[in-house]
């Protein structure tokens, strides 16, 4: 084989080496364009099959944190968005409206008495020393004229929120359906993560 004839293979051979990895590298961005697509779909029908729902999991008792949330469920509605809120453990006295003794057992009793009666009686998260903290706060909030927990519960009410009360954890605290405000929904670990589950926004506060 002359020198001439062994130059022209290694060419040819460089040239079919060329061909097949641009033909290898245009198959391979078809195959990443079509992933891509498939994926863009994909989120498009997950997003699509959410409805357009805010839930809430309302664990905290606080009063800055129970604002945050009837804040944004009221934010949320406004939006056009529906809105369910669940409460549990602390979060129930943001629904009670009084204290019920009778038929209780002694430590039922004692949580009751423990329990503030309601949302105009409950705590901060900081700076509560106590009950002095909350008195401050709502003169600050008088003074912006921003709404108190109680009325920001009755306006989300007024705007359709779903509210559900966790009956175990009801059961665990000692609290009745009597001591709690009316047109309520009850429910329990299911109802949220059902409610969860079809929810584009879910929040534990």
């Amino acid at each position: 084989m002359t020198t001439q004839t062994a130059l022209d293979i290694a060419g040819l051979e460089k040239t079919i080496e060329e061909m097949l990895d641009k033909k290898l590298n245009e198959r391979f961005s078809s195959l990443e364009a079509q992933l891509e697509g498939l994926s863009q779909q994909l989120q498009a029908i997950q997003q699509d099959t959410l409805s357009d729902r805010v839930t809430l999991l309302v664990f905290s008792g606080d009063m800055d944190k129970l604002m945050s949330a009837f804040i944004i469920g009221a934010g949320a509605v406004a939006m056009g968005m529906e809105v369910s809120m669940y409460f549990t453990f602390w979060g129930l006295t943001a629904l009670k409206k009084q204290n019920v003794y009778n038929g209780k057992s002694i430590p039922e009793k004692m949580m009751a008495m423990m329990l503030p009666t309601g949302p105009d009686k409950v705590g901060t998260s900081k700076m509560n020393m106590f009950g002095v903290g909350p008195a401050f706060f709502k003169m600050m909030m008088d003074k912006s004229n921003v709404e108190t927990l109680p009325d920001l519960i009755t306006i989300n009410r007024e705007l359709g929120v779903k509210m559900i009360a966790c009956q175990m954890t009801m059961g665990v605290m000692g609290i009745t359906k009597e001591e709690l405000i009316d047109e309520l929904e009850y429910g329990g670990a299911g109802t949220y993560i059902g409610e969860a589950s079809d929810s584009k926004i879910t929040l534990f506060i």
